[in-house]
């Protein structure tokens, strides 16, 4: 790694959007970054299955931009890959100040504080989220079922017209 400082970035790395993007590029300001790569079994844990399996999501990953490393998550809870790799700083979106990482930051910061650790907590990206997405291409599928099904229904119709012309 180039830098002295690492910065980690715990991630699903599932769906990337630019909301994450911004995180990265915030993350390398502060050091070289680290990325923790959750496993499918710590993503299932929390929310859903993931679309991408991790040796997928571990090539995107690595893949961007910034990014000089990327580690097994195992678990939600960070602590195991803090402890080992004692980053000067951890960023993450300021998202999770409630719901199910609410502890997980909690932890976070009174681990930091044991090597004099800072969280950096990048203001969430309005307008954009995976839920977001994957509700839009939840309602595209909907939708382009629907046109299918009716396009069907109107062809045959047009061919059950076509036989009682004949």
């Amino acid at each position: 790694m180039k830098k002295k400082n690492i910065s980690y970035v715990g991630f699903a790395g599932d769906i990337i959007h630019y909301g994450h993007i911004k995180i990265i590029n915030t993350a390398s300001k502060y050091g070289s970054v680290v990325v923790g790569l959750l496993t499918d079994k710590a993503i299932s844990s929390y929310k859903r299955k993931p679309l991408m399996n991790y040796k997928q999501r571990y090539t995107v990953i690595s893949n961007i931009k910034n990014v000089e490393l990327v580690i097994a998550q195992n678990t939600l809870d960070y602590t195991k890959n803090l402890k080992k790799i004692k980053p000067k700083y951890v960023v993450h979106g300021d998202d999770w100040k409630k719901g199910p990482q609410k502890k997980t930051r909690e932890n976070i910061i009174k681990l930091l504080s044991s090597w004099n650790g800072k969280l950096i907590e990048v203001p969430y990206t309005k307008g954009i989220s995976t839920t977001k997405i994957l509700t839009h291409l939840r309602k595209e599928i909907v939708n382009q079922n629907k046109n299918t099904s009716s396009s069907l229904k109107e062809k045959k119709g047009v061919e059950k017209s076509k036989v009682r012309l004949k």
